[in-house]
């Protein structure tokens, strides 16, 4: 079996926004979705890790596009795991059209937890370290690793949302991409008829769950974006760097 997995999807036309190209949240989705695949074919998926009480967490995830797929276009996403360590291991992803056109890119980064315990837990431990042998140290992924979202006590309050049935993934808590979708609500529709979401990022800290309301404060930098969000009780949950292209 290859160590670069290889999955097609389609740009579904309900997937995808005014414009008639795929939301960026969509676009988040499938590549978690092919994280999934190539995992689980490799044997470190989540399937076989639930029975085990353990579970991938996403920490980081970064999206770079020159173009989203235009709706009923067909593509492909490449996805392999970059590098591990104990309790993190990084993992990227390539947007490619049937043509061969690059599209874009995607870096992440994610931990394995105990589920009863919800601390980090050693990767190594899973079948003898096997994540190893799937290691891929010479594919190119272009796009900046990013790093931590600076923010001050000056950013404002723009939104608070609640949360309901619909935001809830099968952990319990907030579903990854649906953070992606509020922050990208938090623009109107003009403002996308101008711009072009060039980088989007996001790390995420402490668990929300469905019934928390989420806060939004924003900091602009010029083209740039950056999102701190913070649950009911104060606990900041994530932070999410956005950058615009006319």
């Amino acid at each position: 079996m290859d160590k670069v997995g290889c999955y097609e999807f389609m740009a579904e036309p309900f997937h995808c926004d005014y414009s008639g190209r795929l939301f960026m949240g969509h676009m988040g989705n499938h590549m978690l979705n092919a994280a999934d695949f190539h995992s689980s074919a490799r044997g470190f998926g989540m399937k076989y890790l639930m029975t085990i009480k353990r579970s991938w967490v996403l920490s980081r995830l970064a999206i770079e596009m020159d173009e989203m797929p235009l709706q009923y276009t067909k593509f492909n996403v490449e996805t392999w795991v970059e590098s591990a360590m104990r309790y993190f291991t990084s993992r990227n992803f390539a947007v490619v059209g049937t043509d061969g056109k690059i599209y874009g890119y995607g870096r992440s980064i994610w931990a394995m937890i105990d589920t009863e315990t919800r601390q980090p837990t050693d990767i190594f431990s899973i079948d003898d370290g096997a994540i190893e042998n799937w290691i891929v140290k010479d594919k190119e992924c272009p796009i900046d690793k990013g790093g931590r979202v600076k923010m001050s006590d000056e950013a404002k309050l723009v939104r608070t949302i609640d949360t309901y049935y619909n935001d809830v993934d099968i952990n319990g808590h907030i579903n990854s991409v649906k953070y992606i979708e509020h922050v990208l609500d938090l623009w109107p529709l003009e403002w996308y008829k101008e711009h072009q979401i060039k980088r989007f990022e996001i790390a995420y800290v402490a668990e929300a769950h469905g019934g928390d309301q989420l806060s939004f404060y924003m900091e602009e930098d010029s083209s740039t974006f950056n999102i701190r969000i913070v649950r009911t009780d104060g606990t900041e949950c994530c932070r999410a760097k956005v950058v615009f292209k006319s």
